[in-house]
C-alpha cells in the first residue's frame, strides 16, 4: 500500500471536488455527445449527402478531387497522390465545409427549438400568490357578517 501524506490527500480531495462540480461534468458530457454527434454528421455527409450530390453531378466523388502541386504527382486518386508529393486536396476541403454547414444548421435548429420552449415557459402566466392565513380568516369573517 502506498502511503499518502496529508498534503497529497488534501490535493486529491480538492481535485475530486472540482471534478465533481456540475460544470465540469456537464462539459464532459457535452464533449462526449458532441463527438458522437460529429460521427453521425460525418456519416450523413459521407454516406448520404455526398453520394446524392455525386449522382446528380454524374458520379463525381468530391473527396477524391485534388490538384497536384508537384510534377512528380501522377496518381489519379488522392491517397496515392499524397504519397507522391504535394497536392491541394480541395475535394476533401469541400466535403468538410459541407459537413460544417450541416453541423451549424442542425445546431441552429436545436438552439432555436430550445429558445421557443423557453419562451413558452416564460410566457405562461404565473399563478397568483395564495392569500395568507390572515386574509383567508378575514374573508371568512366578512362572509359570515354578510349573512
Amino acid at each position: 500500500m502506498i502511503a499518502v501524506d496529508e498534503k497529497s490527500r488534501r490535493m486529491l480531495s480538492e481535485f475530486r471536488d472540482f471534478a465533481m462540480k456540475g460544470n465540469v461534468v456537464d462539459l464532459a458530457v457535452g464533449v462526449i455527445i458532441g463527438a458522437a454527434f460529429g460521427a453521425i454528421v460525418n456519416s450523413l455527409v459521407g454516406d448520404v449527402i455526398m453520394p446524392i450530390i455525386g449522382s446528380i453531378t454524374g458520379g463525381l466523388d468530391f473527396s477524391n478531387y485534388f490538384t497536384p502541386l508537384s510534377k512528380a504527382v501522377t496518381a489519379t486518386n488522392l491517397a496515392d497522390a499524397k504519397k507522391q508529393g504535394a497536392v491541394l486536396a480541395w475535394g476533401s476541403f469541400l466535403t468538410l465545409t459541407i459537413n460544417f454547414i450541416i453541423v451549424a444548421f442542425v445546431l441552429f435548429l436545436v438552439i432555436r427549438a430550445m429558445n421557443r420552449i423557453k419562451r413558452k415557459e416564460e410566457a405562461k402566466p404565473a399563478e397568483p400568490p395564495k392569500p395568507s392565513a390572515e386574509v383567508v380568516l378575514l374573508t371568512e369573517i366578512r362572509d359570515l357578517l354578510k349573512k
